[in-house]
């Protein structure tokens, strides 16, 4: 897959005349977007942006919404039918729409004008998976709309980013067997995150450990940590630190000095000991959840294991009406 090709025909069809890029999906598809959505409100002056969650974006339309308009829409089956919907809509509404599913013959790639079918299943290869894919793209818009000075540095990124993922796989083996072992019987856990990475706090709370494993989860920012969550720490309740590479770190640290004194029951994921440092420190906190993601699959996978609940296990979806 070319990225580089997507991205300079989008930028040709919509002539660099864009003033709002939106992104819209459901549950893991909608997490996939959220380090793109913060990436655009960390470094354009002029882009507005906004993250939706696809049946609120059906029901409520960003009123800016229009021909200057690029609205990502993805989902991985590519019928999930809030998705496909709102691709519609936008399109309806005269904005410029990019699809991304895993299935070629999907209904959103009806309403995509641009249709990127990605690739999935080799967890060592990152750079060609959705959160990857829309980073990068958003990355070129930005260029071509009023100059992003760090582009290349944020090119680099991506021809490194497989390499850094492959080695924290091997890196983490060890400590994920032992993480299953010590919290299998566990049912409730705390993911603390920030920047671009709390987005996928997020997600695996939701996706990973409530839908695949139907453990009681929350995310937590870890800047609103110390106003009002911190006040149920204690020894017998687990806590998952997402420590990121860049700006927003230091609040991560400052929750994880606090949990180190008051917790008993604290796992630490840091991207910098996971090698993500090798990449450009002015753009590698975007590349934080994109390595998270993948690190987190083989602590839900080990979890999955030892508690023999297979990730694909469903209770409700897909088997009853909603």
């Amino acid at each position: 897959m070319n990225i580089n090709e997507f991205g300079k025909e989008i930028i040709k069809k919509t002539e660099g005349k864009v003033d709002s890029i939106y992104f819209v999906a459901c549950g893991g598809s909608l997490v996939d977007m959220y380090v793109s959505k913060y990436f655009l409100e960390a470094e354009s002056a002029r882009i507005s942006t906004g993250l939706y969650p696809a049946n609120e974006f059906d029901h409520v339309l960003p009123k800016k919404l229009s021909k200057k308009s690029i609205v990502f829409v993805c989902s991985h089956s590519g019928s999930t039918p809030e998705s496909v919907n709102a691709a519609k809509i936008a399109q309806e509404h005269g904005a410029f729409t990019v699809g991304l599913t895993y299935n070629s013959k999907a209904d959103l790639l009806k309403y995509s004008d641009e249709k990127i079918v990605y690739e999935w299943g080799n967890e060592e290869e990152v750079v060609n998976n959705p959160m990857a894919i829309m980073l990068n793209l958003t990355a070129m818009i930005l260029d071509s709309v009023e100059g992003y000075s760090s582009l290349d540095k944020m090119e680099n990124g991506f021809k490194l980013i497989d390499t850094v993922v492959s080695r924290a796989i091997d890196q983490v083996h060890d400590r994920t067997e032992k993480f299953a072992n010590k919290y299998q019987n566990e049912n409730m856990f705390y993911i603390l995150g920030s920047g671009p990475s709390y987005g996928h706090a997020y997600g695996f709370a939701i996706c990973s450990l409530m839908e695949m494993q139907w453990l009681n989860a929350s995310a937590i920012h870890s800047g609103e940590y110390f106003h009002g969550p911190f006040e149920v720490t204690d020894k017998d309740v687990p806590y998952i630190v997402l420590e990121s590479q860049g700006r927003t770190r230091p609040l991560d640290e400052r929750a994880l000095k606090f949990l180190n004194k008051y917790a008993e029951k604290v796992e630490v994921v840091d991207a910098k000991e996971l090698g993500l440092d090798v990449i450009d420190d002015s753009v590698s906190e975007y590349f934080s959840p994109v390595l998270f993601y993948t690190i987190l699959s083989e602590y839900r996978k080990q979890l999955s294991i030892i508690r023999q609940h297979p990730l694909d296990v469903r209770r409700y979806m897909g088997k009853v009406d909603y």
